[in-house]
């Protein structure tokens, strides 16, 4: 049975995904499904939890697996809920599954949600940000498993930013939703590996300890290019966004747009306030599911366009880009202004961010970016040696 059971799941392999270099955790149907059996499953997935060109919930059903309970992050387990907007628990209308928003009214599974299930399952593309939400919801995932004696099944998948790791180390004073481990900005892991050093450095409650299984991805090292299929979010719809976003998301922190409120967030940065100064403009506006309440909806902004960034260039580069965020500062004609937060329900403390006060307070005193990051090696040097324990891929 077990032969037959193998054979089945290597044709459904193929035929959804066909031959590839690199295979991410889920597309290796054949290396875990006999893991599942018998078992009550939950996922915690979103539109990125892909085997092949399908759901990994939906694959996995047409599989026979017990998938009794889908724990949804932000934006939702379809991807339909604009950033930062709280989700509502549902029934899955294509499934018929229970969806528990991790979004909502709770961000970490409670005892009662898991007291049903036997084993966990996390499906999600990162992006290998320390502010981007998912490594977040990971963590108090293990630890909602580590306290209700379950474990979590970790379905790898490369890091479209893992060949770098940049930025200063986030100071713990400063930890929030968008930064909860003292990591850099760029941490240079998968989440399979996030999660092992999130065991292993103690950083759940009380050091508790989470019981993982990691189905790696095959094929993999930090350096190759990874382009991922399916868009990270609602304004995570590019690759150049991918690539941009650990530099241009540090402008949430600041009075500029970047991009939210166009259909190309993350690649432009603007203000009306730059006009005469930049020539490039565009217009936010309200886009459902994308940005509901962007600043600066409907004024001009002037500044950077970014796509014309040459992204081999920039990957070559193995670095955050500070250059965009000084010059902007320097132009920016009220600069005592510019990392006020509070002109749109959109943008974070700036020091959330940056994971801490210092990054701030260089700009202001006028640092050079080869300064700034001078100041960051201690810290990457040490982030570094403490990273080499739980690295599973070269």
């Amino acid at each position: 049975m077990r032969k037959i059971t193998s054979i089945l799941c290597l044709i459904f392999l193929i035929s959804h995904v066909g031959i590839c270099q690199i295979r991410t955790g889920a597309d290796q149907v054949p290396v875990y499904i006999d893991y599942l059996k018998n078992k009550k499953i939950a996922m915690v997935v979103n539109p990125t939890s892909r085997i092949g060109n399908q759901s990994s919930v939906d694959s996995l059903l047409s599989l026979g697996v017990n998938i009794v309970k889908v724990f949804g992050p932000e934006h939702g387990f379809r991807g339909n809920v604009g950033a930062g907007v709280h989700v509502n628990d549902s029934i899955d209308s294509l499934t018929g599954v229970q969806v528990v928003s991790l979004y909502g009214r709770t961000n970490k599974p409670t005892k009662e949600m898991l007291q049903d299930i036997d084993l966990v399952i996390f499906d999600i593309q990162d992006i290998g940000v320390r502010y981007f939400t998912y490594i977040g919801t990971m963590h108090r995932v293990m630890e909602a498993c580590a306290e209700n004696g379950k474990e979590l099944l970790i379905l790898d998948r490369p890091n479209p930013n893992g060949y770098f790791v940049d930025g200063p180390i986030l100071d713990m004073k400063h930890s929030s939703g968008i930064g909860m481990h003292p990591v850099p900005i760029t941490h240079g892991m998968t989440v399979g590996e996030y999660a092992q050093m999130i065991n292993g450095e103690g950083w759940l409650a009380n050091g508790m300890q989470c019981k993982i299984k990691v189905i790696p991805v095959a094929n993999y090292s930090h350096d190759m290019e990874y382009i991922p299929p399916v868009h990270m979010s609602p304004n995570i719809n590019t690759y150049q966004a991918v690539l941009l976003y650990p530099s241009t998301c540090l402008f949430e922190g600041t009075i500029l747009s970047e991009g939210r409120g166009t259909h190309f967030p993350f690649t432009v940065i603007g203000s009306p306030a730059l006009k005469g100064i930049y020539d490039f403009s565009f217009t936010p506006i309200s886009i459902k599911g994308m940005s509901a309440t962007p600043i600066y909806r409907n004024e001009t902004c002037y500044g950077l366009d970014l796509r014309q960034v040459d992204l081999k260039k920039l990957r070559a580069t193995k670095k955050i880009n500070l250059s965009w965020l000084i010059e902007t500062y320097h132009k920016y004609p009220n600069r005592r202004i510019f990392f006020d937060n509070k002109q749109s329900k959109e943008i974070v403390d700036f020091k959330k961010l940056a994971g801490g006060l210092t990054l701030e307070r260089q700009i202001l005193a006028g640092l050079t970016e080869d300064e700034i990051r001078k100041s960051w090696e201690p810290g990457l040097k040490a982030y570094n040696e403490m990273r080499k324990k739980y690295m599973l891929y070269p």
